[in-house]
């Protein structure tokens, strides 16, 4: 039906569908986590797919954890005579970030890059309650 509507439906969708094919750089698994909660502490698993190493950031300031990742990919597909048939692009980046808690310091957090995959272990840090200081007020 060709009525607009509220629900992000564009007035034209029914006309110009063409059902060509969308190209999609697969982005929809890139990091995704998986968090675990073991005794000592936390394992975190985030899939950076197409990802190198040295494009991932991971830094922690005041309590919160967070990972970049960049990537700059292209794909070129040239016909016998070097004329281009197909030339594609892709460049961006995403970042996440958790709260891991002011205890917990840099060198406390072992993180290790395999396959894709970003794994991150985090100890579990009890926060010492401040003790709390008397202040006496002096009477004269």
């Amino acid at each position: 039906m060709l009525m607009p509507s509220i629900f992000n439906d564009n007035l034209f969708d029914d006309f110009f569908n063409f059902n060509y094919p969308t190209f999609q750089y697969g982005t929809d698994d890139l990091m995704k986590t998986d968090i675990k909660e073991t005794d000592q502490g936390y394992e975190v698993t985030m899939n950076l797919p197409g990802v190198k190493k040295e494009d991932v950031k991971a830094e922690l300031k005041d309590g919160c954890l967070t990972i970049q990742a960049s990537s700059n990919t292209s794909k070129d597909e040239k016909d016998s005579d070097g004329k281009y048939i197909r030339r594609e692009r892709y460049s961006g980046s995403c970042s996440r970030s958790f709260y891991v808690g002011d205890a917990v310091t840099q060198e406390d957090i072992k993180a290790r890059f395999e396959d894709g995959t970003l794994k991150l272990d985090i100890p579990k840090k009890e926060v010492k309650p401040a003790v709390e200081e008397k202040k006496y007020i002096s009477i004269e």
